[in-house]
């Protein structure tokens, strides 16, 4: 998802889906459409207008020249079709406003016209296209890619105002609208911050309730296990699918163990195995067997051919039902070597899963959760979804068949969802079929796959007894020490925001997944007091950026929270 982000929604990703991402942007957002009477942040600048940007609401229709934005952004001249707009404005929304027009997007062409050329970016451009028209009324998203291409292709790179010149046709903003779009884009940073209060109050209400403990006087499962981990690499080849893949799997060497515990992990969009090598090890250093398998129809890998030209899209749309069948057939292959390289110890009868992001989706799919195409069709129609990027990933599972998928693997016994992208794909009957312990975690921060939007409802929507949600404060989707560092450079580039360190954030998910693991797959009562509230608290002591926790016993209360919210915000 990190690519993806970088790649096409670089003016996406300011429309602000965590608070410390919408404070200092919702001003940006705001001065660039006051300016304009009518844009927001949800409307990238860069998709305005030709020769003449015309602006209705209602019976209202006013113009401007592009060449009064060109004249303002040069020296501050202000024509009197532009004084129009301006009127509406202090003198800082339009400082920011006139900074915006010529502030360039570092973005290579290449990349623009490959990634709006696909199936996801050219969902964006079709919703921005509903409010950025042609003249007479039709959908505008042909007129903004080859704005956005041929400004990214010129010596004056992507701005606003090249993009504006670059405009084949005139076009229309539809106020109505954008304006509904700008509500909506309030509306989610409002249920962030809400949500994010809400977690925490839930959290140290849980933590009063429970026994005290010691914790400093136990074992430190964030500290090493007592294993050596030897790691290996398994080239396979699925022949039924013809599909090849690698596998890191990761073994805990030393103290012979009677029964060995197996956990499998999926990866995310446009990622690999061997970025998670260092929380992987981790839990093998507690006596499991860890396998890793690479999905290479969404993997780095893949992205990178794609963005040479070799594919079409970031990823294989097969992709949401090879993902979940790559987990079944690892565990089959476990079974297979079990004897000979394993002498016979690995217990495959309970396995644990886990997964980040698009692998969020493959674990849920593993362990009982059913792809709901309606209730995905109704997601997917909402008029304001292209707020959330993760929806437009599901969305894509709509050039599927419809039919009844068969994913889930009776062997998960436990499953641990990190940044899911979920609720539209499978809504509440689908997440509702899981019948495994699971806990889910997510990030304040995090603009892909936001919990106001993905986790908040579908945590609501289990039945299972053993479930918790856990929340990482700061926490925003991907490892920056993982990824091309451009996407941080921007992200800091265009916001005041602070993220917390990579060690802590990791520091809390081995704090949480030795225990849940410990204790719903290797049947160890001594992780069970880890699984509390307390133990976030504890956790979080001194800490900036805090950990929440909390159980199903907190369902009512949070379901009460978010019907509060959507009566105090229509």
């Amino acid at each position: 998802m990190a690519n993806l982000l970088r790649t096409g929604v670089a003016a996406f990703l300011p429309a602000g889906f965590a608070r410390s991402l919408g404070r200092p942007l919702r001003a940006r957002a705001v001065a660039a459409g006051a300016a304009l009477a009518l844009a927001t942040g949800m409307v990238p600048p860069a998709a305005l207008a030709g020769d003449t940007i015309s602006f209705s609401f209602g019976p209202l229709i006013r113009s401007v020249r592009v060449s009064s934005l060109k004249s303002f952004a040069a020296d501050g001249t202000v024509p009197d079709d532009l004084a129009y707009f301006l009127q509406f404005t202090s003198k800082e929304q339009q400082a920011a406003f006139r900074k915006s027009l010529v502030e360039r997007a570092p973005l290579d062409p290449l990349l623009v016209s490959r990634f709006f050329s696909s199936a996801i970016g050219e969902d964006i451009l079709r919703r921005l296209g509903q409010g950025i028209t042609l003249r007479q009324g039709g959908n505008g998203k042909y007129a903004i890619r080859s704005a956005l291409v041929a400004a990214a292709f010129s010596d004056q790179g992507l701005t606003l105002l090249n993009v504006l010149q670059q405009l084949p046709t005139d076009v229309r903003i539809q106020g109505e609208k954008v304006l509904g779009a700008a509500r909506a884009g309030e509306r989610l940073i409002a249920a962030t911050e809400e949500l994010a209060s809400v977690l925490r109050k839930l959290t140290a209400q849980e933590a009063a309730q429970q026994p005290a403990v010691d914790y400093a006087a136990l074992p430190d499962p964030r500290r090493p296990g007592p294993f050596a981990v030897k790691k290996d690499v398994w080239n396979l080849v699925d022949q039924a699918r013809q599909r090849a893949f690698y596998v890191d799997v990761y073994r805990p060497e030393g103290k012979r163990q009677e029964r060995t515990s197996v956990l499998v992990f999926s990866h995310g969009l446009a990622s690999r195995p061997e970025d998670f090598d260092e929380g992987l090890q981790h839990l093998a250093s507690y006596g499991f067997v860890v396998a890793a398998p690479q999905h290479p129809g969404s993997d780095t890998i893949w992205l990178k051919e794609m963005l040479k030209g070799l594919h079409k899209d970031i990823f294989d749309v097969q992709e949401f039902i090879n993902r979940p069948r790559d987990i079944s057939y690892v565990i089959d292959e476990l079974g297979r070597r079990n004897q000979k390289e394993f002498n016979g110890s690995l217990d495959l009868t309970r396995v644990g899963v886990a997964g980040h992001s698009f692998g969020g989706y493959t674990v849920l799919a593993i362990a009982g959760a059913s792809i709901d195409f309606d209730h995905l069709q109704q997601e997917c129609d909402r008029e304001y979804g292209g707020l959330n990027a993760a929806l437009l990933l599901e969305c894509r599972a709509l050039e599927l068949p419809r039919q009844n998928y068969r994913l889930q693997d009776p062997r998960a016994a436990a499953v641990l969802a990190a940044n899911p992208v979920d609720r539209a794909i499978f809504g509440p009957k689908g997440i509702g079929r899981i019948a495994i312990p699971i806990m889910i975690a997510s990030g304040s921060y995090d603009p892909a796959a936001p919990p106001a939007l993905e986790q908040a409802a579908s945590f609501t929507w289990l039945t299972v007894p053993q479930r918790y949600w856990i929340m990482v404060e700061g926490q925003a989707h991907v490892n920056f020490s993982k990824i091309d560092p451009g996407i941080e450079e921007a992200i800091r580039s265009a916001t005041d925001l602070t993220l917390p360190s990579q060690g802590l954030i990791g520091n809390y998910m081995k704090g949480v997944s030795v225990p849940f693991f410990g204790t719903f797959i290797q049947n160890d009562d001594r992780f069970k007091p880890f699984l509390r509230a307390s133990y976030a608290e504890y956790l979080s002591r001194n800490q900036t950026f805090k950990l929440d926790f909390i159980s199903g016993a907190s369902t009512p209360a949070l379901l009460n929270a978010i019907e509060t919210f959507r009566k105090t915000h229509p």
